[in-house]
């Protein structure tokens, strides 16, 4: 992963899963992950199990993960493991390093953009052991010297400040032959702002996650984990005029107990099952207003305390070489303001091996989500707001078949094939003209729809030898209809059709090489390509006029009634290092 051409300098996981076949990003550059059609809210992403709401530093253009902090990840585009819920699209789970039981080590590096250091080391030599590592952008220490010198120009604008950092940190010991724990937390933040001479702004956002998992060995056949976790999303814009200010922002918590059992049962089958339950608390559409002598004061938002649990059972068969079996049912349900949802989510997942080169394989997954992020943008932002179900936004669901095979190629390739289809419902966007703040009756802007998507991955991989890497290739469709508002006295462009979303992309190809020179030297590139996004352009605007006949400076554009209306030119990218 680290040999990955990267942007400026800086290696990105979610960069690299972007390169394989069904996971198009968004507006190219950034890290937002659209996943077989899904929504980039639909990817449940947990680092050491707890949930990370926004994966993205600059507005998208990095991710939250340091990679001297990863220890590994896995991936799930379909056929779920019963374990994992909540999200409708795709699972990335990452578990950080849990450091250095025998003696201390340190690495670091500077980038063009950022510094990094990462330190780990024994608590207790071969029983327990630490990793910290942190990193930070420095563009404002540069920034912040330039404006200094330039602070006697009448005519110089000050460049805005801009930084953003993480720090993950992890601990674990072994209490026993039977018991161990494991103690992690990750912080990261990015702040955003300026001075003025009367008029000041920041604007600042970041997550927030810790973890405490204890591992009991039961018996050689059973074991369980018992983990909590804290997960904390927030973001905050804050403008001061000279004796006034004003504040808006919004936030989501989670606290979470879940307990999770592998049980190896014999002839061939290994069950694990458990349960879990997680209380949520949003603050939507948060605003501040008052001025500096508290003579005026104003405040305005709403806030939701939710409940969503779930029980689950998973099998794992192998009845012998040829065939591997994974079935499961999962239990899940949600409360809020007096309301219940719940549903139970069935999944099913069969490899099939003709023989040592061909393998067939098939999956069902019938997915729910009771937490929706709308946006009004193309890409993902921080400002986007999270919203739980309720009476009038109720959860969303979707099915999704895949079927696929994988082909051994002589001794270094593998050749990979799958075809999907995907059916979306009680999908959440905006309706035209939304209001997201100081608005008493929020979900009166949001339109709830249907959705659907189908497509063909093709692959080819080489593991070994000085040349490896690969080639992906996606053929996709991607249709959002039949939207209602909430409030029927409201409009939504398209509502009656199914029209492609921004992130509906047709083709989408990458390869991606890696060549070893020796042990000091290796050269690596990648080219992508991909069918042009679509945007929302005006087609004409309105100019108001007043009662005498002249015109008014005011001037609305007029969307028309097709959302996103024009399609962008193709873009192909390539990289080296």
């Amino acid at each position: 992963m680290k040999v990955i051409p990267a942007l400026l300098g800086e290696t990105d996981i979610l960069r690299v899963l972007q390169l394989k076949p069904g996971i198009p990003s968004g507006a190219e550059g950034t890290t937002g992950l659209y996943v077989r059609g899904g929504n980039t809210d639909q990817n449940l992403i947990i680092l050491d199990e707890a949930v990370v709401y926004n994966p993205n530093h600059l507005f998208g253009f990095f991710s939250t993960f340091n990679t001297d902090a990863v220890k590994d990840l896995k991936m799930y585009k379909g056929g779920f493991p019963a374990q994992y819920g909540g999200r409708l699209s795709s699972v990335i789970d990452v578990r950080m390093k849990e450091g250095n039981n025998r003696s201390f080590s340190g690495a670091g590096g500077i980038g063009l953009i950022t510094s990094r250091l990462t330190l780990e080391g024994p608590l207790q030599k071969e029983r327990s052991s630490f990793i910290v590592s942190g990193r930070r952008t420095y563009v404002d220490l540069i920034t912040r010297r330039i404006n200094k010198a330039k602070e006697d120009d009448p005519d110089y604008e000050p460049i805005p400040d801009y930084f953003f950092y993480d720090l993950n940190a992890k601990v674990n010991y072994q209490l026993g032959e039977r018991d161990r724990l494991f103690l992690s937390g990750y912080f990261g933040r990015d702040a955003f702002g300026f001075e003025g001479d009367f008029f000041d702004f920041s604007f600042n956002w970041g997550n927030a996650t810790g973890t405490a998992r204890w591992n009991h060995v039961f018996s050689s056949r059973l074991f369980a984990n018992t983990t909590f976790t804290y997960s904390d999303y927030e973001y905050n814009i804050e403008t001061k005029v000279t004796g006034f200010s004003f504040n808006i922002g919004s936030d989501v918590r989670d606290i979470n107990l879940k307990s999770d059992f592998y049980f190896a049962a014999g002839a061939g089958h290994t069950l694990r099952f458990g349960g879990n339950v997680t209380h949520h608390q949003f603050d939507v559409g948060r605003l501040q207003a008052g001025s500096d002598d508290g003579t005026v004061s104003f405040s305005a938002g709403d806030r939701f305390d939710g409940v969503q649990f779930a029980a689950y059972i998973g099998d794992e068969w192998k009845p012998d070489e040829r065939w591997n079996l994974n079935g499961g049912l999962r239990f899940s349900g949600f409360y809020n303001d007096g309301h219940w949802f719940a549903g139970i989510e069935p999944r099913l997942a069969a490899r099939y091996s003709l023989n040592e080169r061909l393998a067939l394989k098939a999956s069902y997954a019938h997915m729910r989500q009771y937490v929706h992020l709308v946006s009004t943008s193309g890409v993902a932002l921080p400002t986007d707001i999270w919203y739980p179900s309720t009476a009038r936004v109720k959860p969303q669901f979707s099915h999704q078949v895949a079927l696929g095979a994988s082909f051994l190629l002589g001794k270094d390739f593998i050749l990979t094939n799958e075809y999907y289809y995907k059916r979306l419902g009680r999908q959440v966007d905006f309706v035209d003209w939304a209001q997201l703040f100081v608005n008493e009756d929020l979900e009166g802007e949001f339109a709830i729809g249907k959705g659907y998507a189908y497509g063909m991955e093709l692959g080819i991989e080489k593991k070994v030898g000085d040349l490896t890497g690969w080639i992906g290739y996606t053929l996709a469709w991607v249709r959002r209809g039949k939207f209602q508002p909430v409030d029927p006295e409201r409009f939504y462009s398209s509502a009656e059709v199914y029209t492609p979303p921004r992130f509906d992309r047709r083709h989408d190809l990458s390869v991606v090489l890696m060549y070893q020179l020796n042990r000091r030297w290796s050269f690596t590139g990648t080219a992508i390509y991909g069918s042009g996004d679509l945007t929302w352009v005006p087609v004409g605007r309105f100019a108001f006029q007043d009662i005498q006949g002249g015109q008014l400076e005011l001037i609305v554009p007029d969307f028309g009634e097709e959302r996103n209306n024009l399609r962008l030119p193709y873009f192909l990218r390539f990289d080296f290092g």
